[in-house]
């Protein structure tokens, strides 16, 4: 009897033995060394600054034409989005079911998520996962040299921002820190739509009326906020959480990057911002102006 569809993915992106058996550690991952993290981030930073000062030596006031790249970036990350979101849900569901009577009268599957229990190692399916999250946010820092390319203009918010994701995703990983999971199924749920629709934009299909980007992140940055809540009661509350160092870390970043784009949110609604980072921009065409 063939198996079925979900059967064929749920071993593919939870129970292969390279899913199962995978650690997080120098000898078997690659990029998980201090050394990694702070030469990538500065390597990052150091070529779009030299990028965009290459562009304004050669082609002043003159976007370089991308062609298809950016369209074809945008579907890639929301393939492998959807694929880790996916991935990891099968892969929590089967923790879960495997070790629940460990924790079953200590917490729920909800508090798991949250919280991990002290001494977790970053082993197993949700590692993996993480891992390839973290892979992930390089490919998607390749959005900053097409914001150069078109735009002219050097965004170190945007820098910032694609800096930070690198450094919490690899701290998740180092620290086994607690709450990575409902954050990356989060995140890569949102960026499967994001990104699904700067595709359907860029391939010239029409815009939405309403900043679909802004309010996807708006979104995001709402149920973060609550789940940081969440993770702190039960640290407090219910014997303390896995990371909770680098959890404690991670929450100045991601306040720091609340603080961006409250700014840049308000300069939005006040008319300010000039070139608006909204959904059409950022899918390749800007939106038209309507007359007030």
């Amino acid at each position: 009897m063939g198996k079925s569809a979900t059967q064929i993915l749920r071993y593919w992106l939870s129970e292969h033995p390279d899913i199962v058996r995978f650690r997080w550690s120098p000898t078997q991952s690659w990029g998980s060394t201090w050394s990694f993290l702070f030469t990538s981030i500065f390597a990052y930073t150091a070529a779009a600054v030299a990028f965009h000062l290459i562009l304004l030596l050669f082609r002043r006031h003159r976007p370089v034409p991308l062609g298809p790249v950016p369209a074809v970036h945008s579907l890639a990350m929301s393939l492998v989005s959807a694929t880790i979101f996916v991935g990891l849900l099968f892969s929590a569901a089967a923790e879960i079911r495997e070790t629940r009577w460990f924790w079953r009268r200590s917490k729920t599957p909800l508090q798991w998520l949250l919280c991990f229990p002290l001494g977790t190692r970053p082993s197993g399916r949700v590692f993996f996962w993480s891992y390839a999250f973290y892979l992930s946010r390089f490919l998607h820092a390749l959005r900053t040299f097409f914001t150069i390319s078109r735009r002219r203009t050097l965004s170190f918010p945007q820098l910032f921002h694609h800096s930070i994701l690198i450094c919490m995703s690899f701290l998740w990983l180092e620290f086994s820190q607690s709450f990575q999971v409902l954050a990356i199924l989060l995140t890569t749920l949102v960026y499967t739509m994001v990104h699904g629709y700067r595709f359907w934009v860029a391939i010239g299909l029409p815009v939405g009326r309403f900043p679909f980007v802004v309010n996807c992140q708006i979104m995001l940055l709402g149920c973060n906020l609550v789940c940081h809540v969440g993770v702190l009661l039960l640290h407090f509350y219910n014997g303390g959480c896995n990371g909770i160092g680098a959890w404690s870390f991670n929450s100045v970043l991601n306040g720091a990057i609340l603080l961006l784009f409250l700014k840049f949110y308000v300069e939005m609604k006040s008319g300010k911002g000039g070139e608006v980072v909204d959904s059409a921009v950022e899918g390749g065409r800007k939106p038209s102006k309507k007359k007030s």
